[in-house]
C-alpha cells in the first residue's frame, strides 16, 4: 500500500499533544523538530511490511526541512506533498478539499483531523482519522492498514 502521513498534530507536536523521541541540543539549534514517540519504529513497521511512506501535509514547510527533520530520527520517505504542491494540483482538478490523497497516487492518509474524515468521505478517498491524545494510535494504525490489506488481497 502507498501510504500518507500527516505532520501537524499527527506525527509532529507544536506543544505537548502527545510523548515525543528524544533530540539533542544540536539537533534543536538546525530546526529539527518534534516527532511523535514511536514514529521511526511504525514507519520502519510499514516500510518492513512491503508499504511506501510518504508525508501529505497543508503545511508551507519546505520539503527539504521536512526530510531533513524526518533523516535525523532515521526515517526515510518517497514523497513529500506540501501545500504549495497540493494546492496547485487540486486546483487543477477543480478538488474542493484540503487533502485528496488519490491526486498523488495514495491508497490511505493518515491524520488527526476529524475534518479531513469527512472529506474522505465525499470524495471517496481512505483515511484513518488518530487523535494526538490516542497512546495506541500506532496499534491502531497497524490493525487498520491490516485489515485494508487483508480485504484487497
Amino acid at each position: 500500500m502507498n501510504i500518507s502521513f500527516d505532520l501537524d498534530s499527527t506525527l509532529i507536536t507544536g506543544g505537548n499533544e502527545f510523548e515525543t523521541e528524544s533530540r539533542s541540543l544540536i539537533a534543536k539549534l538546525f530546526g529539527i523538530e518534534k516527532l511523535r514517540k514511536g514514529t521511526p519504529i511504525l514507519i520502519s513497521e510499514l516500510q518492513k511490511n512491503g508499504h511506501t511512506v510518504n508525508i501529505y501535509t497543508t503545511s508551507f514547510r519546505k520539503k527539504s526541512q521536512v526530510r531533513f527533520t524526518l533523516r535525523y530520527y532515521g526515517i526515510k520517505v518517497e514523497q513529500i506533498i506540501n501545500q504549495v504542491e497540493n494546492q496547485k494540483t487540486l486546483s487543477k482538478l477543480n478538488i474542493y478539499s484540503s487533502k485528496y490523497p488519490t491526486a498523488f497516487g495514495f491508497d490511505i492518509h493518515i491524520d488527526d483531523l476529524r475534518g479531513v474524515g469527512m472529506e474522505s468521505e465525499k470524495y471517496n478517498f481512505d483515511a484513518i482519522i488518530i487523535e494526538p491524545s490516542d497512546k495506541n494510535w500506532s496499534a491502531k494504525i497497524k490493525n487498520e492498514i491490516d485489515k485494508r490489506t487483508t480485504i484487497k488481497a
